[in-house]
Parts: C-alpha cells; sequence; structure tokens
C-alpha cells in the first residue's frame, strides 16, 4: 500500500502519523510541493496533505496550489481515503465546495469540543482530546460535509465527506519534536505575542493524551476505510 504526503514545509511532517502508517504496512513516499511532481498522488491507495503557513488562495505567489487542488478534487471525485491538515484541509474544504475565510488565530494545546454527528464515528475520540492548534484562518464547511469538532475560536476543526477528512487543527503533531515547529515558525510567535515556554509547557501536559487519541482515530479511520489492520506502537 502506498500513502503519498503531499508536504509544503520539511518540519511540519507526518509527525506521530509516520510510524503508525509504516507499521501497518504503508510505504509512506513525501512529495514536497514546488520540487516534486505530486500529480501522482492522485492515485496512491492513501494521500495526506500536510500544512503550511500559506494562504490557501494565494495562487498568485504560490501558483502550485492548484496543482495540490487539482489532486485533491481527483480524489474526491472518486472517494478515494484522503486526509488533509490545516492548509491541506482548508483546500480540501474549497474542491467541496467550501472555502476559507480569516478566522480567530489560536496557537497552541487545547482540547476539541466534538460536534453531535462525530458519536459512532472513527474520529469520536479525537474529537475530545487536545490538540495543537495554530492557524489564523478557518474553514467555510462544505455543503455535504459533516463537521466532527470545534474550539471557541474556530467552528470547524475538523470534517468529514466520503472517506475525505480535513483537520484545521494538527493531530499528527509529535510533542517530542515541538521544537523544531518553534524554530521554523518564529515569526508567528513573535507577531502572535507567544511565550515559547507556554507551548512547551503545554507539550508536556497535553502531549501523551493527544497522540494516544490521534492514534486510536486514525486506526478506527484506516480500518474503516477498508485498510488492513494491524500491530502497532500504540
Amino acid at each position: 500500500m502506498r500513502c503519498d504526503v503531499v508536504r509544503f514545509v520539511a518540519f511540519e511532517d507526518l509527525g506521530v502519523w509516520g510510524d503508525e502508517l509504516t507499521a501497518l504496512g504503508f510505504a509512506v513516499r513525501y512529495l514536497d510541493v514546488g520540487v516534486d511532481d505530486i500529480g501522482t498522488a492522485a492515485g496512491a491507495e492513501l494521500t495526506v496533505v500536510l500544512g503550511a503557513p500559506i494562504d490557501a488562495d494565494d495562487d498568485a505567489r504560490y501558483p502550485y496550489l492548484a496543482d495540490v487542488r487539482e489532486v485533491l478534487a481527483s480524489r474526491a471525485a472518486s472517494d478515494l481515503p484522503t486526509l488533509g491538515i490545516c492548509l491541506g484541509a482548508q483546500l480540501m474544504a474549497m474542491v467541496l465546495g467550501g472555502g476559507v475565510r480569516r478566522g480567530r488565530r489560536e496557537l497552541g494545546w487545547a482540547p476539541l469540543a466534538p460536534a453531535a454527528d462525530v458519536a459512532g464515528t472513527p474520529w469520536e475520540r479525537l474529537a475530545s482530546a487536545p490538540v495543537l492548534h495554530w492557524h489564523a484562518d478557518e474553514i467555510v464547511l462544505p455543503p455535504e460535509a459533516t463537521s466532527l469538532a470545534s474550539t471557541p475560536a474556530t467552528r470547524h476543526q475538523a470534517f468529514v465527506q466520503g472517506r475525505q477528512v480535513g483537520f484545521q487543527c494538527h493531530p499528527e503533531v509529535d510533542p517530542e519534536a515541538i521544537e523544531r515547529w518553534l524554530i521554523g515558525h518564529v515569526a508567528d510567535l513573535t507577531a502572535w505575542g507567544v511565550d515559547v515556554q507556554d507551548i512547551r509547557a503545554q507539550a508536556r501536559r497535553w502531549g501523551d493524551d493527544a497522540v494516544a487519541a490521534s492514534i486510536r482515530s486514525l486506526r478506527a479511520w484506516l480500518e474503516a476505510s477498508g485498510f488492513p489492520s494491524g500491530e502497532s506502537r500504540q
């Protein structure tokens, strides 16, 4: 089984999902946007589109955003299992008929609040778990999608339409690797007045619970999507 990972920023990788997918038998392949030909991601058994500090509609400066939307649209047309995170989820929302708009800034770990429709789905545990938030825009829910979770600042933190799943938040992040984010996103931290010590403390407080919920929900979704289950590290 092949998992193609569309990546914008090197340190924003699969995080804790990477080892899990490998343990479950996926051959994980990163495709770097603007460098690699990402078109092959349209046909992978599983594709994950990761996040980046780029506006989802900034095609003028980043014309390859259109290529990512094309991959997502192709996969959605056949309902191939696809996960979008942060920018990836925003681009997914756009191709499904929703959109993106300026929202309220969120930066740091905080619990999600589950939507009523998440009960009984593979994402039920994650929808009430603490996760990392790092965004200023928010998703406009596609008309046929179902919202899974929210926070006080963001109405749609996660959504699902068929086998297309998007997360405004970051359930994939490895709290043990948070220093990569604190270095790579120093401009955000400075501009938004966020103390890095607060983020480190949150990672220690919430990290284990976040990882456990994320891995369990990912595994349940993969099984529900028709992939074979297997032993893993969580």
